[in-house]
């Protein structure tokens, strides 16, 4: 799969690691898979599912080319600072969340006042 290429272009692509497919429930560097939606201010569509095969964080960050954000519950120092030199924003949950729960909360952001950093991913793309 190539993430980079997109269905909706004013889309951001978020990544949710998971290992029972419905909530944010993984480490960065043990979950099973990640799965990728691009959301939009009045709707998002899954785009599909990067399975994770191995313990290798470079692989994982070269399979989420093109993603905007990833969230998950916990990530080591040294793959944060990979995914944000990846030009990907961390986000970290201290438990289990919602994938729908997280999605619904992304739309209204995009539909109200975003936060600087979703502000900031939306100028990226435009440019």
């Amino acid at each position: 799969m190539n993430i980079q290429t997109s269905f909706l272009s004013n889309a951001i692509k978020v990544a949710f690691a998971t290992n029972n497919t419905t909530h944010i429930d993984a480490h960065f560097g043990s979950a099973k898979e990640f799965h990728i939606y691009e959301i939009t201010n009045d709707s998002y569509n899954f785009y599909g599912v990067v399975p994770i095969a191995s313990k290798d964080t470079d692989r994982t960050i070269e399979l989420l080319d093109g993603v905007d954000i990833v969230y998950f519950i916990n990530i080591g120092p040294a793959a944060a600072a990979k995914i944000i030199n990846h030009g990907i924003f961390p986000i970290k949950y201290k438990e289990s969340v919602s994938i729908d729960e997280e999605l619904a909360k992304l739309m209204n952001m995009l539909g109200s006042n975003p936060p600087p950093f979703i502000k900031k991913i939306c100028e990226r793309k435009v440019s």
